[in-house]
């Protein structure tokens, strides 16, 4: 658990403090869309639980369309190591170490803006902390929250954490190459679930590995980023 904000805990924090965080937190989301969509770049919150194939699904959408520009901040409690696989795929991305903290938030994704080139990009994956809780909480300026769910989690994750899921404009059913070894595990159950708790069931079925899906996921980003684009503009550095 977050030790700066509680993550709901009102034993560790009150609740007026908690939603006074929460309103600090959305103002800072509101300034850094501002700054998305002025510069007409998409903004993705990719969240999910540890080794859910987030960093893997980036990559394979760098390789499936190198003409895009494509930038990411990489969030974890103590490493850059996703930031540095991003970079071998050709994306540019910075690190965002959390520390303790168990999530993005606004400010952190504001302060990490400074560390690339983010204004001459289509698209800003915010590759949020490994956490099925509470990054579904913070708005970070955002145009789509998505999350992964590999297979190899299980088929009850949407409804033992529903928040998350609720909160998602899309899920990528992801490392579905391995489905031939989990017998156990059903495709079609998975999806079931994801219906029972999404207000708008929609997901995907993707590997990196193989590819499988991978066009589906670039093309569900492209038609989002039609319907959200604007012309740039030329803008000084966030405040």
């Amino acid at each position: 658990m977050c030790d700066t904000c509680g993550c709901g805990d009102h034993e560790l924090i009150p609740v007026d403090v908690h939603e006074r965080i929460l309103a600090g937190n959305d103002r800072m989301a509101r300034h850094n869309r501002e700054h998305f969509h002025a510069a007409g770049v998409m903004a993705v919150n990719l969240m999910g639980g540890p080794g859910a194939g987030k960093t893997a699904i980036l990559e394979a959408t760098s390789h499936a369309r190198p003409d895009r520009r494509i930038a990411a901040l990489a969030g974890d409690l103590a490493t850059d190591n996703d930031a540095v696989r991003l970079r071998t795929a050709g994306i540019s991305a910075a690190p965002i170490t959390t520390g303790t903290a168990c999530h993005l938030d606004a400010q952190m994704v504001h302060r990490g803006l400074h560390a690339m080139p983010w204004r001459d990009v289509d698209y800003l994956f915010i590759e949020n902390v490994g956490n099925l809780v509470c990054p579904a909480i913070y708005d970070l300026g955002q145009a789509a929250n998505v999350v992964a769910l590999s297979v190899t989690e299980g088929e009850d994750k949407p409804l033992k954490y529903p928040v998350m899921f609720k909160a998602a404009d899309l899920v990528l059913i992801t490392k579905v190459d391995l489905l031939s070894y989990l017998p156990h595990i059903s495709l079609d159950r998975i999806a079931d679930n994801l219906s029972k708790v999404m207000p708008k069931p929609l997901f995907l079925a993707v590997s990196s590995q193989s590819g499988e899906g991978v066009d589906q996921w670039v093309q569900w980003l492209e038609t989002v980023r039609a319907g959200q684009a604007r012309p740039r503009v030329a803008e000084q550095s966030p405040a």
